[in-house]
């Protein structure tokens, strides 16, 4: 896994050929026991590097869409699974837990829906009031700019770009870490400002 902005956040990727895209998940390592984000499958190395660490406690499935390797590493590591409320009548694995808008699955990890995207009620998940990782809505298939989901994806444009623009309005955003595209954006606060303007 690869060391994040901060020392106890950890990213790992793997690319996507037909997509021509790097897929992206994320371990937030806390003494209270560790947190992984739309967990892709894990190397070798990775598992033993999160082993190292501690394991996991939690994972969190943004939409599911990004179910991954979830219900695999759960099994592994003994941890709960957590989902988007709004998917709980077709979620595909079991839930331990499903997050709804403004909810905190532990304290400093805050959920925000977001609404019109492809599934309904995708989580974006707010770290600390200052990192924003999220799931498809908001992606970044070129370096240096964020974007949504093409319009023929979306649900509802319009419910879609309010909810880009809900966290536009988070002015304490340092970084934005992305589940599809490129991985780490800095300024994240001026970049979602700029996204929200161009929709």
């Amino acid at each position: 896994m690869k060391s994040l902005h901060r020392s106890d956040l950890y990213m790992w990727s793997s690319f996507d050929s037909d997509r021509n895209v790097d897929f992206n998940s994320v371990a937030w390592i806390r003494p209270e026991g560790n947190i992984l984000i739309d967990p892709l499958p894990l190397s070798n190395h990775d598992r033993e590097h999160l082993n190292s660490l501690g394991g996991a406690a939690w994972i969190i499935i943004t939409n599911s869409d990004h179910i991954r390797d979830s219900k695999d590493i759960a099994q592994l590591t003994g941890a709960k699974i957590a989902a988007p409320s709004a998917e709980q009548e077709t979620f595909s694995i079991p839930v331990n837990r499903w997050l709804s808008d403004g909810e905190e699955l532990v304290p400093g990890l805050k959920v925000m829906e977001m609404q019109g995207s492809k599934t309904p009620g995708e989580l974006a998940l707010i770290l600390e009031a200052t990192t924003l990782i999220t799931g498809d809505l908001i992606r970044a298939h070129k370096a240096g700019s964020l974007m949504i989901l093409p319009d023929a994806k979306l649900k509802n444009r319009q419910e879609a770009v309010a909810s880009v623009r809900k966290l536009a309005d988070l002015t304490n955003i340092e970084t934005v870490l992305i589940g599809d595209g490129w991985s780490v954006f800095h300024n994240g606060s001026q970049q979602l400002q700029e996204l929200a303007a161009a929709l």
